[in-house]
């Protein structure tokens, strides 16, 4: 059996979320955000490169958490998929696309936060992982 996947999306909120309603009546969330690029070097050094910037949008309870939770300039990490959509212009119409998250939370390599763990949480307290044998050499 196979590892359920999804696509998933690291950058940081370019703009301030906005919260909308669709015309059934669905939250709605929408905002700007960047993706850093890097270009690795001949030499096995990084060179930092500007940010791209792209569309996301989120619905239902990820909506409303993402508007509550997040501000401009947070790192995140989001699991969901591109949509791609079509807009009427001046030209004609133009393929545009978004990422969809399902699912988001800040980035921890990123970010300091306190966890608060629910009543649902079990109280157990912290143990040592257990080291295997060392083999013999």
């Amino acid at each position: 059996m196979s590892i359920p996947t999804q696509m998933s999306l690291v950058g940081f909120v370019a703009s301030a979320p906005e919260l909308h309603f669709t015309k059934q009546g669905a939250e709605c969330c929408r905002m700007r955000v960047g993706v850093e690029q890097w270009r690795k070097e001949v030499d096995g050094s990084f060179t930092k490169l500007d940010p791209t910037f792209h569309d996301m949008v989120a619905f239902e309870s990820t909506a409303r958490e993402t508007y509550a939770r997040f501000r401009k300039g947070d790192s995140f990490l989001a699991s969901g998929y591109v949509h791609e959509y079509e807009v009427d212009g001046r030209g004609g119409s133009v393929v545009k696309e978004e990422f969809v998250a399902r699912k988001i939370g800040h980035n921890a390599n990123k970010t300091d936060y306190v966890v608060q763990r629910g009543r649902h949480a079990v109280d157990r307290p912290l143990t040592a992982v257990p080291q295997p044998p060392a083999i013999g050499l």
